[in-house]
């Protein structure tokens, strides 16, 4: 028996030698594993498993479950995270159905004689968006709502022949990173939008001769709504265009952006059967008017009839570089979403228009008794006395980040810390609410808030207030 093989029959799944090891690092430039990840600071690294020698696979699996439980996934704790990724309810009939072989290994239609299944099912999400949005065309979806916003950018840019895109400053920040950086990278001119009590104000906006479109969230990043009317005519007045970040549930409630002069419209398709799961994968979505589909990015599925008079698929406008000259292709995307695209599709169809506005409805129901609640917290406001849908941002006396680690001792996941992304809002917390957020989660809610900044004042001890039974009144309506 070699050396290699000695060194490797108590791990019989790690291929590496101790030679392979050491001429990596060579390599690298690191002369020991630990010196490699010597940059990693020590509170943030996992320290080593404890375990016995000599664990059987099932005893080792047994022990490594119980390490598992002492996680708090966001399924076990009442959540009120929100900022683009929200925690919804999916249909059992959505895994049932996306779990299929015949999509769950399917990849690029090229072939339409053997890929009518799939290009169905893109064309029929496709068709959704645009109902959805009120848009008159769609693509076969993008990676994720951030990446879809640049590349509207992007598009934006290609259309009007201008080099300056306008973006608002309650875009979703992670958006709005992503696009600035595929606009550096493209040698392209960006400003901010700047907003006045959580909404931008028409005539501080300077969109010039030189923009090629304003960028704004429909309800925004603090959850208000945007008067997208007056905005379109702001960009199309300079001769601009209008693309809107949009939140797919709302439209279930709210009138389409594109019936009130949007010109891009783009989205995520996470809150639509697809899972948090650590923020992905997920499906981006985007749409536009018809006379810009030329300058969309991706690529389309369209129905036609074959040469027997039926009706079938293909892939009517495929602008990739794959498929045309990289200098006159619209997007580098090598693949779709297609699998979580099929997601969204196969969530709205079963809601249909009515079950969504009815889970858009109880979010927002949900939302503003919790808000009503939490104010009459003393001390505690809403920070934007603006209409909002679902997500609000809640001010309190003390630093949002002591405040969620609090009611995190509650097993409440409180919401985002808005001093991480703006500066001024230290004391700031984005709350999202959605129909999974129940009547009794948000009592706790409101329950546990004074008690947390009595603890942040000095006037309580810190203790945990789950075994409290006080209760504030109980959510009168049956959502």
């Amino acid at each position: 028996m070699s050396d290699n093989n000695i060194e490797n029959k108590h791990f019989p799944y790690l291929p590496h030698t101790a030679g392979d090891r050491e001429e990596m690092l060579k390599a690298i430039g690191a002369r020991t594993f630990d010196e490699l990840l010597a940059h990693i600071p020590s509170a943030i690294r996992a320290k080593q498993l404890s375990l016995p020698e000599g664990l059987s696979e099932q005893e080792l699996s047994e022990k490594i479950t119980c390490l598992a439980e002492k996680n708090k996934p966001a399924s076990r704790q009442a959540c009120f995270l929100g900022g683009g990724f929200y925690r919804r309810f999916t249909p059992a009939a959505v895994g049932s159905i996306v779990s299929r072989s015949e999509f769950a290994t399917a990849y690029t239609p090229y072939q339409p004689e053997v890929s009518q299944g799939t290009l169905q099912a893109i064309y029929e999400f496709q068709t959704a968006v645009c109902l959805l949005t009120g848009m008159d065309v769609a693509n076969a979806s993008m990676y994720d709502g951030p990446t879809a916003t640049a590349e509207a950018a992007l598009m934006a840019c290609r259309l009007t022949g201008r080099h300056k895109l306008v973006l608002s400053e309650t875009l979703n920040p992670e958006y709005s990173q992503v696009t600035r950086t595929y606009l550096d990278t493209c040698g392209l001119a960006h400003a901010g939008a700047p907003h006045q009590e959580g909404l931008l104000l028409a005539r501080d906006i300077l969109v010039d001769a030189e923009t090629a479109a304003l960028v704004v969230q429909y309800p925004n990043y603090f959850g208000c709504l945007e008067d997208v009317e007056g905005l379109a005519q702001v960009a199309h007045t300079a001769g601009a265009l209008l693309i809107v970040v949009t939140d797919p549930v709302s439209l279930g409630l709210l009138a389409p952006p594109g019936q009130l002069g949007a010109d891009i419209v783009v989205g995520d398709a996470q809150q639509c059967g697809n899972g948090l799961s650590f923020g992905g994968p997920s499906a981006g979505y985007m749409a536009c008017r018809n006379e810009f589909v030329r300058q969309l990015p991706g690529r389309l599925a369209g129905m036609t009839v074959d040469n027997r008079g039926q009706r079938a698929f293909t892939l009517t406008l495929q602008t990739r570089e794959q498929h045309i000259r990289r200098a006159r292709a619209t997007s580098n995307i090598c693949t779709n979403q297609a699998l979580n695209a099929l997601t969204m599709l196969v969530y709205l169809s079963l809601l249909g228009p009515s079950g969504l506005k009815s889970v858009a409805e109880i979010s927002v129901r949900r939302a503003h008794y919790l808000i009503d609640h939490l104010c009459a917290v003393d001390g505690v406001s809403l920070k934007f006395e603006q209409p909002f849908f679902s997500e609000f941002v809640l001010e309190t006396p003390y630093p949002a980040e002591r405040v969620l680690s609090l009611l995190r001792d509650d097993g409440i996941l409180g919401g985002i810390d808005l001093g991480s992304f703006h500066q001024g809002y230290a004391n700031c917390i984005l709350v999202a609410v959605t129909e999974m957020n129940s009547p009794s989660e948000l009592d706790a809610y409101a329950r546990s808030l004074p008690r947390v900044l009595s603890v942040l004042s000095g006037r309580e001890p810190r203790a945990s207030a789950a075994s409290s039974s006080s209760s504030t009144s109980a959510l009168a309506s049956k959502s």
